[in-house]
This record gives structure tokens, sequence and C-alpha cells, in this order.
């Protein structure tokens, strides 16, 4: 399983800058609009020190980390939804991501043109928010149109489609984003056939200067109290700095980020809180061959875990050997120390995988 979030924001805040940081896929970047029309895609390693330390005890052939896929989305003009600068494209993209990580610009230069002239944060976003909302507005339409065609005919799974879609309706008409709604879990698989943009899960990345970035400024303060009232999550870094860092040698990266008195570079947060949108988590497998990190969600049990290495191993599933990463640090990183202080539990199909479970797998064919 692997996370698809999409960059998104006005054009000129910073979106392929930080995308290149992130990936560094080479994107182009430059200071007009439109830029970027074709969705760059680059696949990022999930940082996470776990594996890594996993992999020492066994010294494996590969080493295999969790991948989250980015794409960066061209920036979307006021009047997207109705086909603005090219909106109708760039919003369909938007819809094949799984979450959304909003770009906002936190900084000022004369050097970077603002398309709209001047930075205020909380405008920008109200841009981005009204063009994904109506969007969603017009696609809700059109579906519910063919919907009332159907329940004519008494197809009761349209009529509760129907309702649904209303439901969806009457929340985004007051301006509140889909994602608001309160759904049991038939409803959200419901859902799912509307492709609603504001449904997805969001997170604020605040692009600031370099002057600014470590303590935040007047822009950022207005974000983080827009991102709280709205129960979003929000990230400072400053996309410049992070794509200096991404050049950087693993050695020059950490001498540079202690002059900074930073433990981590700001895209490492970025990414696992786009990691956490979701309710995902890792699991480990480790061997002679590989040592590798699993994306599943949370609450899921053994067997399915298991199937997401194989699917013959779901079906088939015996039961799981499994040493919690706290357990396995307890016995000082060592496998054959766990096992001798029954740190090594045999879990059934009923066990609901947990963040950092290192498992291996029985099963028969």
């Amino acid at each position: 399983m692997t996370l698809k979030c999409g960059i998104v924001g006005l054009p000129n805040v910073g979106k392929s800058t930080i995308f290149n940081a992130l990936t560094q896929a080479g994107a182009q970047a430059a200071n007009y609009p439109f830029c970027t029309i074709e969705p760059n895609v680059g696949r990022v390693e999930l940082p996470d020190p776990r594996l890594f330390h996993i992999a020492k005890s066994i010294q494996p052939k590969k080493i295999i980390p969790a991948v989250t896929e980015f794409y960066d989305i061209a920036g979307l003009a006021e009047g997207a939804s109705k086909g603005e600068g090219l909106g109708n494209q760039f919003l369909s993209h938007i819809r094949e991501t799984q979450a959304i990580a909003h770009v906002v610009r936190c900084f000022s230069s004369d050097d970077v043109i603002h398309v709209k002239g001047r930075i205020h944060p909380l405008d920008d976003i109200e841009i981005i928010h009204t063009e994904l909302a109506l969007a969603d507005l017009e696609s809700l339409e059109k579906q519910s149109s063919r919907l009332q065609k159907k329940t004519r005919s008494g197809d009761k799974e349209a009529k509760e489609l129907l309702n649904l879609a209303q439901r969806f309706l009457d929340l985004l008409n007051k301006g509140i984003p889909a994602r608001k709604l309160e759904l049991n879990e038939g409803e959200k698989k419901q859902a799912a056939i509307f492709g609603l943009i504001t449904q997805l899960p969001m997170v604020y990345i605040c692009n600031l200067d370099e002057e600014s970035f470590s303590s935040g400024n007047d822009y950022t303060k207005e974000v983080e109290d827009h991102a709280r009232k709205d129960s979003l999550s929000l990230v400072k870094i400053c996309g410049v700095l992070e794509e200096q860092l991404s050049s950087l040698s693993q050695d020059e990266q950490k001498e540079y980020l202690e002059s900074l008195a930073m433990d981590e570079p700001g895209l490492n947060r970025m990414i696992r809180v786009c990691y956490d949108l979701l309710n995902l988590i890792t699991f480990f497998t480790a061997g002679e061959e590989e040592v590798r990190a699993w994306t599943i969600p949370k609450a899921i049990t053994a067997p399915q875990a298991a199937g997401r290495i194989h699917s013959d191993m779901e079906k088939g599933f015996i039961r799981a050997e499994t040493i919690s990463y706290e357990d396995f640090l307890l016995c000082g990183s060592s496998f054959n120390a766990a096992k001798e202080k029954g740190k090594m539990r045999l879990e059934g199909k009923e066990y609901v995988v947990q963040d950092g479970d290192i498992m291996h797998f029985r099963f028969h064919v």
C-alpha cells in the first residue's frame, strides 16, 4: 500500500520547490504561474529509523523502506472549478490522490511574484477551499441527476446514494468541506463512489523564508489559528532551505542541521504527517534476504497484514510470530534474546497488528 499525496496551492507558493526537495526529481520550478501542467510524481521513502535499527542485527542483502508518492499538482487559480487556468485538468489530478498537502505562502519576496499581488495566507486558503468545494458541488449535482433517474426505476442502492449525495450537497452549500460529514462505515464505502476532493484529509504546509522558519511569523500564526479551528494538521518548513539540504551528503546534511539546531529535515515531519492523515501504521518483516517496512491501515488483523505481502499468505494463514519494536529494543536489539525472554508472541487470526510489530508469518499453501 502506497500513500498518494497531492501537493496543491496557488501558483508561486513554492510547491515545486518543496517537491524537488522531497524527491530530488528535478521538477521544473519557475517564477511564473502554471509552470507545472502535468503533475510530476515522486516516490519518497518514509523516514523511519526503526527499519535500519532492525537491519543492523541481521545485515540483510536488502533494506526496503515504506514509500509515499507525492504529486506536484499545478497551481490552482481563482475560477479553477470553472476551467480557469486549466483548472478542470488540475482538479482531476487531485481526485487521483488520497491526501492533500496544501502549501500556503508565508514569506514575502520581491523576487517571487504572488499571483494576487500581495501576501495574505488566509485569502489564499479561502480561494483554494472555495475552488475545491465548487468542483465537488458540480460533480455531485451531475451524479445526483443520474441517481435520480435510477431511483425512478426502484433502484434501492441508488436511493441510498442519492440521500447521501444530498447530505454532502447541504454541507458544501454552507461552505463546509465534505470531510466534516459524520459517516458510519457503510456510508464511508458508499461515499468513495463520489470521488469528492474536499473529503480527502488535508494538512497545511506553511512555506517560510530562512529568517523566520524556525520561530514562525505573523503569517504562520494566522494559518495556525485557522488550522486549529478547522481541526487540521500544520507543518512549517522553508522550501528553499529544504532544497539546499536535499542536495547535501548525509554527513554534510547532519552538520548543516546541527548548525540550524534541527534534529532532522522539516520535510521528514511533512512526510510523517501526510502518512498519519490516513491512519496508516508500519509493520516489519526481517530475514537474511531483506528487512522491509510494510504500510497498512490501523486496526487490520494479522491475516490481512499477511495478505499485503501475498494473497496466498492471507488465505493460508496459520499464525504470526510477533515481537514489538519496544520489546526488541529492551532485549538489546537481539531476536534471539527476545525469543529467550519470551517476548516473541504467537498471534492468531484475531490479532490486530500494532505499529512497529516485527512479524514472521506461518501459512500453508
